[in-house]
């Protein structure tokens, strides 16, 4: 039997906008598996790209040339996004899944390198040869290689957000690198408020919060749960209710995505869990709900505390299961920083672990100047202010 083969040009195709502010339009076309669709809109959030709208589309099998040829003759109308989430019978053709995302960068002067983004997917995606499933029931994987990369460059500010240095060298780190992941050095009183649920008490979170809604209805489909999502939109909202299935094992076989209307989006997703079953467990339902609920309305955490004489930064994001944290947080961090013209003296990322999950805390100390009080209670207020904006994209 002949082995199946696909290029990268059949695994992804990406359709760039003709116009400045228009939708460009990615399909992908490759064996499904478990997080593929977290994994591919992890890949967007850290373009810079945001998902605009998706619904699904055929319930039947696609062959790519199709979705070429619907890409050449349809008239790409602005704001629109197509997403398909397609399983098929396993022992005929195994689960393959067709995706069709029209994106838009944020801002929309950002420039994508549209051919890394492609690679990228392409690295996402599952190998179409039989060595790939005997891999995946072998349940054999190994850790990455870690790398450090060295950079020099004369300060300035704003450095750390900028672009341009002297020289930087990449080397794989070595085991006195490896032994520090995972270690972290956050005071217990600066922890237990800063992974506290009800840490963004601020009366615009609180409404935000009355307003989301998250519900499991088992009535509607005979095979699989419907989950009801409507909540505010915000940066990567679609990542992290992504992220949250991959990390439960809830397997995603049809979904809806609206345009934000009112600064409010909906998602219906037609779910499954790890055993191909419904989810009728009254349990599950309301843990799942519970924290789909909880990580859309605080999917970052940011405060400002003390360090001795100085002021310190804290950003923290839940980690993946799969190691991996949330894209983006240093730039979007920093050029909130650079905005507010305040300059960092030190920087670090490390890891902390609770009860239920890992987290990936980001430490700045800040560094006073003469046109920015930082220290005082303001000044701390509109610096979380602007973070949070940035990386939330409100």
């Amino acid at each position: 039997m002949g082995r199946m083969r696909m290029s990268s040009e059949d695994v992804v195709l990406v359709e760039e906008s003709k116009n400045s502010g228009d939708p460009t339009v990615v399909a992908v076309n490759c064996p499904d598996k478990a997080g593929l669709g977290c994994d591919l809109l992890r890949v967007v959030l850290e373009f810079g790209l945001y998902v605009t709208r998706g619904e699904s589309m055929l319930k039947c099998k696609m062959h790519m040339n199709l979705i070429k040829l619907m890409l050449k003759h349809c008239e790409i109308a602005k704001g629109c996004l197509i997403v398909m989430f397609l399983l098929l019978d396993f022992s005929t053709d195994g689960k393959w899944c067709y995706i069709v995302l029209w994106v838009v960068a944020r801002p929309i002067s950002l420039k994508i390198d549209w051919q890394s983004f492609k690679n990228r997917l392409v690295s996402c995606c599952p190998s179409c040869l039989p060595a790939f499933y005997l891999d995946q029931l072998s349940g054999s994987s190994k850790s990455p290689p870690l790398y450090l990369l060295k950079v020099f460059s004369f300060d300035r500010k704003g450095l750390i957000h900028g672009e341009c240095c002297i020289s930087c060298e990449l080397e794989l780190a070595g085991p006195e690198y490896e032994c520090q992941q995972g270690s972290s050095s956050i005071p217990e009183a600066i922890a237990e408020k800063l992974f506290s649920p009800a840490m963004d008490d601020r009366p615009q979170a609180l409404n935000y919060a009355s307003e989301a809604t998250v519900i499991v209805d088992n009535l509607l489909s005979p095979a699989h749960s419907l989950l009801q999502i409507r909540c505010r939109d915000q940066k990567g909202l679609i990542y992290d209710i992504l992220r949250i299935s991959k990390d439960c094992d809830i397997q995603i076989a049809y979904g809806r995505v609206t345009s934000s209307v009112n600064g409010y989006r909906s998602l219906d997703l037609f779910i499954q869990n790890e055993e191909g079953k419904k989810i009728v467990n009254s349990e599950k339902q309301v843990g799942l709900c519970l924290r789909l609920k909880e990580e859309m309305l605080h999917p970052l955490r940011v405060m400002i505390s003390n360090r001795g004489p100085d002021t310190e930064l804290l950003v923290a994001n839940p980690v993946e299961l799969s190691g991996k944290g949330r894209p983006r947080v240093v730039y979007d961090v920093t050029f909130a920083l650079k905005t507010l013209d305040i300059c960092i003296f030190s920087a670090e990322i490390v890891r902390h672990s609770t009860l239920d999950r890992e987290w990936e805390v980001y430490r700045f100390l800040l560094v006073e100047n003469g046109g920015f009080a930082v220290s005082s209670k303001g000044g701390k207020q509109d610096v979380v202010d602007e973070v949070r904006r940035r990386l939330m994209g409100w």
